[in-house]
């Protein structure tokens, strides 16, 4: 389906998943803004976009500063939450709590202001999509810091999407997808997650593109609220081997 006429916001579109979805939505019709922190970050994915996308720069962790943005960026259509702060993986015996709950306030608290300062600009049936992550309903050694911070989200978006209808609310939920993301990770559990995703049905890590065209399909379909879409191979069908 197409979005012509339509607006759409990615928080954390300047780089992997977000990216991709900026790039997909902008191929299917739509006025494409993205926002993110780094400055550098956010001229190089401009360069990458057609030329009537915007880029505004705003730290999601700063509640003043998304609702300034959100008074000064007009009516939206649609909002894509892709921000990511990295890190949360990790044994949880030695597992830094501390450093866990800045990475959750970089995400799950940050998607929650997000979501509250944009609502005003939304449109009253357009859509949210939450960008969470598969180990949120997996169960392998080394990811219950990323299982606390996504499941988090996992859980608001059917309450969401009844106490907000109708405006539709969806989330999709990415496995081991080849980003930037994973450069925050310890190495011992980077190599082991990779080595899941091969052992998937699919046999390989998911690529950005493939997350972004799941986003667009809820995006798009206006009699969809309220799901948890997994894109990640089978991979909540491998058994951990740790």
């Amino acid at each position: 389906m197409r979005l012509d006429g339509q607006r759409i916001l990615v928080l954390g579109g300047t780089s992997g998943i977000g990216l991709a979805t900026a790039r997909a939505a902008a191929s299917a019709g739509a006025a494409v803004v993205i926002a993110g922190r780094d400055p550098l970050k956010l001229a190089r994915a401009l360069e990458s976009l057609p030329e009537h996308a915007e880029g505004r720069l705003v730290d999601a962790t700063d509640r003043a500063a998304l609702d300034r943005l959100a008074a000064a960026i007009g009516r939206l259509d649609h909002l894509v939450l892709s921000l990511a702060a990295g890190g949360g993986a990790g044994a949880f015996r030695a597992l830094d709590l501390a450093a866990l709950r800045k990475v959750v306030e970089g995400k799950a608290w940050a998607f929650l202001e997000a979501l509250q300062a944009f609502m005003p600009a939304l449109r009253v049936d357009g859509s949210v999509t939450f960008v969470t992550a598969a180990t949120a309903r997996a169960a392998f050694p080394g990811t219950t810091g990323i299982a606390f911070n996504n499941g988090a989200l996992n859980a608001v978006v059917p309450p969401l999407a009844v106490e907000l209808a109708p405006l539709r609310v969806n989330a999709v939920c990415p496995g081991v997808i080849e980003t930037p993301i994973f450069a925050h990770w310890p190495e011992a559990e980077r190599a082991r997650f990779f080595a899941r995703a091969r052992a998937t049905p699919l046999g390989r890590p998911g690529r950005p593109e493939e997350v972004a065209a799941a986003v667009l399909a809820l995006v798009t379909n206006p009699y969809v609220t309220g799901v948890l879409l997994e894109v990640d191979g089978g991979l909540r069908f491998t058994a951990p081997r740790d």
